[in-house]
């Protein structure tokens, strides 16, 4: 039985990828067409939508490749496993995001300024065509459990509304012949993309900087633990996250007695709080804690309690 459960399990992540990478090949062909496209047509809000889906496409490519890399088991040169590797994926396609969106946004003020006939009816059979391409790409994209995949359905969405955001500014354009509309188009979907890459990078960011998750409050965690019969301190808590789900916490735990029991109801009260990984160095009252932060802090504690 657990055999061909575990067979499934790989046959959906076989399909994730294929899924993925169909959505990658998909969104690249088109993020050059459209390009093209909006250089015939034009329109900026075309052209920017263009570099969207191109930083759409180097996410999911980057994803697809890192992806398989960051599935790799743990072995003695990454001890942690290669999870990471998928958080730097993000990291490059955040990047080209921030660099593409700026390029937009630049471009489209230049537009402003000096308006240029766009043509209209191009750029209407364009959006169309792009909320079809768009549309099957985010049905390839609907399944599969990996946050990366999640994402990248995330992404397609977008392209679909973006498209019909354009859809419909191309439209009003036909019949108003108001050019700035375009312009104006192209900074609201730039500006959309820019924050949330910038959302995006502070995540990173917080990960690398080993920030602990924002899901997690240490003092909480500690007072819970102090809860637990038999525990009489805890400190040098550290809580950290690899991917930005999963958490790994580190902490000593000081005790007066057996400590099989209050080992096995302090994870149980870690799982509760999200942590699944952990690592516990025990302490009896005599022991000497390496830091000295520590002396201090059970010496603390211990006059709190009582001290004899």
């Amino acid at each position: 039985m657990e055999k061909s459960t575990n067979k499934k399990g790989e046959k959906q992540k076989m399909k994730t990828e294929k899924n993925i990478l169909i959505a990658f090949l998909l969104n690249l062909l088109f993020s050059i067409i459209e390009f093209i496209g909006g250089a015939i047509t034009n329109s900026v809000a075309i052209m920017s939508d263009s570099i969207h889906d191109m930083g759409d496409a180097m996410s999911i490519g980057v994803s697809y490749f890192l992806e398989k890399k960051s599935k790799q088991k743990p072995d003695n040169k990454y001890t942690y496993g290669y999870i990471r590797y998928s958080v730097l994926g993000s990291l490059i396609t955040t990047f080209i995001l921030l660099i593409g969106s700026t390029f937009v946004i630049y471009n489209a003020i230049q537009r402003i300024i000096n308006p240029i006939e766009i043509n209209y009816n191009g750029m209407i059979m364009f959006a169309i065509f792009g909320v079809i391409i768009n549309f099957i790409a985010t049905y390839f994209t609907r399944e599969g459990d990996s946050l990366n995949q999640k994402s990248v359905n995330l992404h397609m969405l977008e392209d679909v509304l973006g498209w019909i955001v354009v859809l419909v500014g191309a439209i009003i354009m036909r019949f108003t012949n108001i050019n700035i509309i375009d312009s104006i188009l192209s900074i609201a979907v730039a500006i959309f993309i820019l924050i949330n890459a910038l959302k995006n990078l502070k995540h990173i960011v917080d990960l690398f900087l080993e920030k602990v998750p924002n899901n997690i409050d240490i003092e909480e965690i500690r007072e819970h633990l102090l809860k637990i019969k038999g525990v009489k301190d805890v400190h040098h808590i550290h809580v950290r996250s690899i991917d930005g789900y999963v958490n790994h916490a580190t902490m000593h735990i000081l005790v007066d007695e057996n400590y099989k029991e209050i080992k096995h109801n302090v994870k149980e009260e870690l799982k509760e709080h999200g942590i699944e990984h952990t690592t516990i160095e025990f302490e009896e009252k005599d022991e000497k804690c390496e830091s000295e932060k520590c002396e201090m802090k059970k010496s603390e504690n211990l006059n709190h309690h009582h001290h004899h």
